[in-house]
């Protein structure tokens, strides 16, 4: 029998209440939005279904607007991966927003690859 073909779909994507990135649980939609207001702890990002790719690798990047770290230097994209762990599997790529907050607004393009193809790229925009 053939392995079926990865498929993976946008769940939602904007505004979300606050994540526990220890717990299995994503967080809940509250807009779905590309316009997100910049304020302290606002939750922001999209959540894809990914079926059909157990053990396939996923590589994520977030690019924002130029900011500094805490040493001083700029902050380069947030980039990570993982493995899909199920065939029905959910995953959420966010970011929250943190003091200072006038040098977080801007585009905030959000990536993701499975295998090395690209499956989803989305940009909010923090007002």
């Amino acid at each position: 029998m053939a392995k079926k073909k990865p498929a993976v779909s946008m769940h939602s994507h904007g505004m979300y209440d606050g994540w526990d990135r220890e717990s299995k649980e994503l967080p809940e939609l509250l807009k779905i939005t590309t316009e997100i207001e910049a304020a302290l702890d606002v939750e922001f990002g999209y959540i894809l279904r990914i079926r059909n790719a157990r053990n396939s690798r996923l590589f994520f990047r977030i690019e924002h607007p130029p900011f500094k770290r805490d040493d001083g230097t700029l902050a380069l994209p947030f980039e990570g991966a993982l493995y899909v762990k199920t065939n029905d599997f959910r995953f959420f790529l966010g970011d929250t927003i943190w003091t200072p907050v006038d040098d977080k607004r801007g585009a905030w393009r959000f990536l993701t690859w499975l295998d090395g193809e690209k499956v989803a790229d989305k940009t909010l925009q923090l007002l």
